[in-house]
C-alpha cells in the first residue's frame, strides 16, 4: 500500500556548498531507489543547530513530500541512517501536500534560482537587542518627580493630549470627591432633623396615668 509522507531532513552543509542538486539527491535518490515517488522537494532553511550533530553546528533543512510503499519505508530509512551527510530526519504520514509546496518547488527549479551559500559552521546570527523600556526616548529618560503620596507629577511645561487627559482626570476625581462629601453632609442633616422631630413628638405626648 502506497502512503503519502512528509519528511524534514538535516543535510550536511559541506555537500550543500558543493552542489545543492547533489545534496537534495541524498534524500530524493533514497526515495526513488526503493520504488517511491518524489512529489516535492525544496530547501526549507539553513540554521544553527541547538547542539552539535556529527560534529556540525549548522545544517540545511530539506522539506519533501513523497509516496512510497509502507513496507519500503523502513529500507529507505535505513539508507538515510547510514548516510553520514544526512544528519537527522523526521518523517510523518500526511493526507495531502499543501498547495504552496508545489509553487515553491517549481520556483526552486527555475533556471535563475540560486541557493544561498551556507555560512561557516561557527557562524552565529547576531541577536537583535531589545532596548529596555526605561531608555526608550527622551521622555522615558526624564522621569517626573514623585509627590508625598508617591504619585508622579507631570512637568509644568507638559502640553498636548497627555496634559489635557491628566487635567481632565484630576477634575473628574475632584468632582467625585465633592459630590460624595455633599451627599454625606445631606444624609447627616436629614438624620439630625429626623432625630429632632422624633424628640419633640415624644415630649408633647401625654404621660399615661399610673394605676393605683
Amino acid at each position: 500500500m502506497t502512503n503519502l509522507y512528509e519528511g524534514m531532513y538535516l543535510v550536511d552543509n559541506d555537500v550543500v556548498r558543493e552542489d545543492w542538486t547533489k545534496a537534495k539527491a541524498l534524500v530524493t535518490g533514497a526515495v526513488e531507489k526503493h520504488g517511491g515517488k518524489v512529489i516535492t522537494a525544496r530547501r526549507w532553511d539553513e540554521r544553527r543547530l541547538a547542539y552539535r550533530i556529527s560534529g556540525k553546528r549548522r545544517a540545511t533543512y530539506l522539506l519533501s513530500y513523497f509516496e512510497i510503499e509502507k513496507d519500503a519505508l523502513p529500507l529507505m530509512t535505513r539508507d538515510l541512517e547510514l548516510n553520514e551527510h544526512v544528519l537527522r530526519y523526521l518523517q510523518l504520514a500526511v493526507d495531502k501536500v499543501p498547495e504552496t509546496e508545489f509553487e515553491l518547488t517549481e520556483a526552486e527549479g527555475a533556471a535563475d534560482f540560486t541557493v544561498p551559500a551556507p555560512p561557516g559552521d561557527d557562524y552565529v546570527e547576531e541577536e537583535v537587542a531589545v532596548q529596555p523600556e526605561e531608555t526608550r526616548g527622551s521622555a522615558a529618560k526624564e522621569r517626573p518627580p514623585a509627590t508625598a503620596e508617591g504619585e508622579a507629577q507631570a512637568p509644568a511645561s507638559a502640553k498636548g493630549e497627555g496634559a489635557t487627559e491628566a487635567a481632565a482626570t484630576e477634575t473628574v476625581a475632584t468632582e467625585a470627591v465633592e459630590a460624595q462629601t455633599a451627599e454625606t453632609q445631606t444624609a447627616e442633616t436629614q438624620t439630625t432633623e429626623a432625630q429632632t422631630a422624633e424628640t419633640q413628638t415624644t415630649e408633647g405626648e401625654p404621660v399615661a396615668a399610673q394605676e393605683d
